[in-house]
Protein backbone atom coordinates (compact mmCIF):
# COMPACT_ATOMS: atom_id res chain seq x y z
CA UNK A 1 0.00 0.00 0.00
CA UNK A 2 1.99 3.16 -1.22
CA UNK A 3 0.39 5.74 1.14
CA UNK A 4 1.52 8.98 -0.34
CA UNK A 5 -0.78 11.58 2.59
CA UNK A 6 -2.77 11.16 5.29
CA UNK A 7 -5.01 14.54 6.17
CA UNK A 8 -7.00 15.10 9.28
CA UNK A 9 -10.28 16.83 8.12
CA UNK A 10 -12.38 19.44 10.05
CA UNK A 11 -14.18 16.19 12.83
CA UNK A 12 -11.35 14.65 14.82
CA UNK A 13 -10.53 10.88 13.91
CA UNK A 14 -11.46 10.86 10.11
CA UNK A 15 -8.46 10.66 8.01
CA UNK A 16 -8.03 10.93 3.96
CA UNK A 17 -5.72 8.41 3.17
CA UNK A 18 -4.51 8.99 -0.18
CA UNK A 19 -2.39 6.17 -1.68
CA UNK A 20 -0.20 5.30 -4.81
CA UNK A 21 -0.93 3.70 -8.31
CA UNK A 22 1.95 1.82 -10.08
CA UNK A 23 2.02 2.83 -14.21
CA UNK A 24 3.01 1.80 -16.69
CA UNK A 25 1.74 1.05 -20.48
CA UNK A 26 -0.22 -1.31 -19.82
CA UNK A 27 -2.41 -0.01 -17.10
CA UNK A 28 -1.83 0.34 -13.47
CA UNK A 29 -1.36 -1.41 -10.64
CA UNK A 30 -2.33 -0.83 -6.79
CA UNK A 31 -2.57 -1.95 -3.32
CA UNK A 32 -6.05 -0.22 -1.83
CA UNK A 33 -4.69 -1.63 2.38
CA UNK A 34 -2.20 -3.40 3.31
CA UNK A 35 -2.64 -3.71 7.04
CA UNK A 36 1.29 -3.52 8.18
CA UNK A 37 2.06 0.09 6.39
CA UNK A 38 -0.91 1.33 8.61
CA UNK A 39 1.27 0.45 11.41
CA UNK A 40 3.57 2.68 10.56
CA UNK A 41 1.90 5.69 10.85
CA UNK A 42 0.63 7.38 14.47
CA UNK A 43 -1.93 9.07 12.65
CA UNK A 44 -3.88 6.29 11.83
CA UNK A 45 -3.82 4.77 15.18
CA UNK A 46 -7.35 4.10 15.36
CA UNK A 47 -7.09 1.39 12.93
CA UNK A 48 -3.99 -0.46 14.63
CA UNK A 49 -6.67 -2.85 16.17
CA UNK A 50 -8.87 -2.88 12.60
CA UNK A 51 -10.49 -6.31 12.17
CA UNK A 52 -12.27 -6.10 8.73
CA UNK A 53 -14.54 -8.68 9.44
CA UNK A 54 -17.08 -7.67 6.77
CA UNK A 55 -16.99 -5.76 3.26
CA UNK A 56 -19.62 -3.74 1.33
CA UNK A 57 -19.95 -2.95 -2.40
CA UNK A 58 -22.49 -0.71 -3.24
CA UNK A 59 -24.10 0.82 -6.48
CA UNK A 60 -26.15 3.79 -6.74
CA UNK A 61 -27.79 6.08 -9.53
CA UNK A 62 -27.67 9.78 -10.05
CA UNK A 63 -28.89 11.55 -7.21
CA UNK A 64 -29.70 8.72 -4.47
CA UNK A 65 -28.51 10.38 -1.18
CA UNK A 66 -28.41 7.58 1.38
CA UNK A 67 -28.01 8.07 5.37
CA UNK A 68 -26.91 8.43 7.77
CA UNK A 69 -26.00 5.84 9.43
CA UNK A 70 -24.32 4.43 12.27
CA UNK A 71 -24.79 1.13 15.25
CA UNK A 72 -23.57 -0.69 17.97
CA UNK A 73 -23.00 -3.76 19.70
CA UNK A 74 -21.01 -3.96 17.78
CA UNK A 75 -19.22 -0.60 17.10
CA UNK A 76 -18.39 -0.05 13.36
CA UNK A 77 -15.46 1.86 11.99
CA UNK A 78 -15.66 2.17 7.92
CA UNK A 79 -12.99 2.60 5.62
CA UNK A 80 -15.02 3.87 2.02
CA UNK A 81 -13.33 4.34 -1.49
CA UNK A 82 -15.01 5.01 -4.63
CA UNK A 83 -14.45 2.58 -7.01
CA UNK A 84 -15.98 4.28 -9.98
CA UNK A 85 -18.24 7.18 -10.73
CA UNK A 86 -18.47 9.98 -8.08
CA UNK A 87 -19.97 10.76 -4.74
CA UNK A 88 -19.94 12.82 -1.96
CA UNK A 89 -19.83 11.20 1.58
CA UNK A 90 -21.02 12.30 4.63
CA UNK A 91 -20.30 11.80 8.08
CA UNK A 92 -22.42 13.45 11.58
CA UNK A 93 -20.79 13.64 14.56
CA UNK A 94 -22.98 11.99 17.19
CA UNK A 95 -20.04 11.31 20.18
CA UNK A 96 -20.99 12.59 23.81
CA UNK A 97 -18.51 14.93 24.71
CA UNK A 98 -16.60 15.78 21.27
CA UNK A 99 -15.57 18.96 20.26
CA UNK A 100 -17.73 18.44 17.04
CA UNK A 101 -21.20 16.55 18.33
CA UNK A 102 -23.84 17.66 16.09
CA UNK A 103 -21.38 18.41 13.02
CA UNK A 104 -21.36 17.24 9.90
CA UNK A 105 -19.00 17.09 6.76
CA UNK A 106 -19.07 15.98 3.12
CA UNK A 107 -16.14 14.96 1.24
CA UNK A 108 -15.80 14.65 -2.23
CA UNK A 109 -14.48 10.71 -3.70
CA UNK A 110 -14.03 10.45 -7.36
CA UNK A 111 -12.90 7.75 -9.36
CA UNK A 112 -10.22 8.41 -12.21
CA UNK A 113 -9.00 5.64 -13.96
CA UNK A 114 -6.21 8.42 -15.03
CA UNK A 115 -4.65 9.81 -12.17
CA UNK A 116 -2.21 8.63 -10.37
CA UNK A 117 -3.44 8.13 -6.92
CA UNK A 118 -6.82 7.05 -4.99
CA UNK A 119 -8.29 7.77 -1.87
CA UNK A 120 -10.02 6.41 1.23
CA UNK A 121 -11.68 7.87 3.80
CA UNK A 122 -12.02 6.47 7.15
CA UNK A 123 -14.50 6.98 9.52
CA UNK A 124 -13.79 6.08 13.51
CA UNK A 125 -16.55 4.72 15.54
CA UNK A 126 -19.10 7.07 16.46
CA UNK A 127 -19.83 8.70 13.05
CA UNK A 128 -23.38 8.65 11.18
CA UNK A 129 -22.34 7.89 7.63
CA UNK A 130 -24.26 8.82 4.27
CA UNK A 131 -24.03 9.02 0.83
CA UNK A 132 -24.83 11.63 -2.18
CA UNK A 133 -24.17 10.65 -5.14
CA UNK A 134 -23.11 13.19 -8.39
CA UNK A 135 -23.05 10.01 -11.08
CA UNK A 136 -24.08 6.62 -11.78
CA UNK A 137 -21.34 5.23 -8.79
CA UNK A 138 -20.12 2.09 -7.06
CA UNK A 139 -18.55 2.38 -3.63
CA UNK A 140 -16.96 -0.32 -1.49
CA UNK A 141 -16.22 -0.21 2.34
CA UNK A 142 -14.13 -2.05 4.67
CA UNK A 143 -16.15 -2.83 8.20
CA UNK A 144 -14.56 -3.33 11.64
CA UNK A 145 -17.65 -4.75 12.53
CA UNK A 146 -20.53 -6.87 11.45
CA UNK A 147 -23.80 -5.75 10.62
CA UNK A 148 -26.29 -5.95 13.08
CA UNK A 149 -29.86 -4.76 12.53
CA UNK A 150 -31.20 -4.88 16.02
CA UNK A 151 -28.49 -2.78 17.10
CA UNK A 152 -28.44 0.06 14.17
CA UNK A 153 -30.23 3.07 13.40
CA UNK A 154 -30.22 6.03 11.26
CA UNK A 155 -30.25 10.39 11.71
CA UNK A 156 -31.71 11.84 9.12
CA UNK A 157 -29.96 14.14 6.81
CA UNK A 158 -32.64 16.24 6.74
CA UNK A 159 -32.69 16.78 10.07
CA UNK A 160 -33.07 20.51 10.98
CA UNK A 161 -30.90 20.41 14.34
CA UNK A 162 -27.84 19.27 12.39
CA UNK A 163 -25.01 21.93 12.13
CA UNK A 164 -24.12 22.16 8.79
CA UNK A 165 -21.31 25.10 9.86
CA UNK A 166 -18.42 23.08 8.77
CA UNK A 167 -19.11 21.90 5.56
CA UNK A 168 -18.23 23.38 2.37
CA UNK A 169 -20.78 25.59 1.26
CA UNK A 170 -21.30 24.02 -2.23
CA UNK A 171 -21.90 20.75 -1.28
CA UNK A 172 -24.80 22.12 1.28
CA UNK A 173 -26.01 24.10 -1.75
CA UNK A 174 -25.95 20.94 -4.28
CA UNK A 175 -27.91 19.00 -1.68
CA UNK A 176 -30.19 21.56 -1.18
CA UNK A 177 -30.92 22.41 -4.65
CA UNK A 178 -31.69 18.32 -5.53
CA UNK A 179 -34.26 18.72 -3.06
CA UNK A 180 -35.78 21.69 -3.44
CA UNK A 181 -36.40 20.47 -7.46
CA UNK A 182 -37.48 17.06 -6.67
CA UNK A 183 -34.47 14.98 -8.05
CA UNK A 184 -33.03 13.39 -4.67
CA UNK A 185 -33.72 9.84 -4.26
CA UNK A 186 -33.86 8.76 -0.89
CA UNK A 187 -35.22 5.76 0.84
CA UNK A 188 -38.69 6.21 2.91
CA UNK A 189 -36.76 4.87 5.81
CA UNK A 190 -33.83 7.45 5.33
CA UNK A 191 -36.20 10.40 4.93
CA UNK A 192 -38.35 9.44 8.02
CA UNK A 193 -35.13 8.60 10.31
CA UNK A 194 -34.69 10.05 13.66
CA UNK A 195 -33.37 13.53 14.31
CA UNK A 196 -30.62 14.74 16.06
CA UNK A 197 -31.58 15.50 18.96
CA UNK A 198 -33.40 12.31 19.39
CA UNK A 199 -30.55 10.55 18.86
CA UNK A 200 -28.89 13.13 21.58
CA UNK A 201 -31.85 12.24 24.30
CA UNK A 202 -31.57 8.30 23.80
CA UNK A 203 -30.06 5.98 25.97
CA UNK A 204 -27.53 4.50 23.78
CA UNK A 205 -25.97 7.86 23.04
CA UNK A 206 -24.04 7.52 26.27
CA UNK A 207 -22.39 4.32 24.46
CA UNK A 208 -20.79 6.77 22.29
CA UNK A 209 -18.39 8.83 24.84
CA UNK A 210 -15.99 10.74 22.74
CA UNK A 211 -13.20 10.34 25.79
CA UNK A 212 -13.80 6.45 26.38
CA UNK A 213 -13.78 6.00 22.86
CA UNK A 214 -10.33 7.94 22.06
CA UNK A 215 -9.05 6.27 25.14
CA UNK A 216 -9.69 2.85 23.53
CA UNK A 217 -8.31 3.93 20.22
CA UNK A 218 -11.87 3.58 18.72
CA UNK A 219 -11.73 7.49 16.92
Amino acid sequence: MNILEIKDLEIPGVKVIKFGKFRDDRGYFMEPFRKSDVLNYKELRSMYNLDVCQTNQSYSKKNVVRGLHFQWNPYMGKLIRTINGSMIDFFLDIRKNSPTLGKIIGYELTADENSDYEEWIWLPVGLAHGNMYLKNTTIEYFCSGEYSPKFETGISILSKDIDWSLCDDKIKKKLDSMIKDGSVIMSDKDKNARDLTDWINSKEFTDFDYNDLKSRNLC
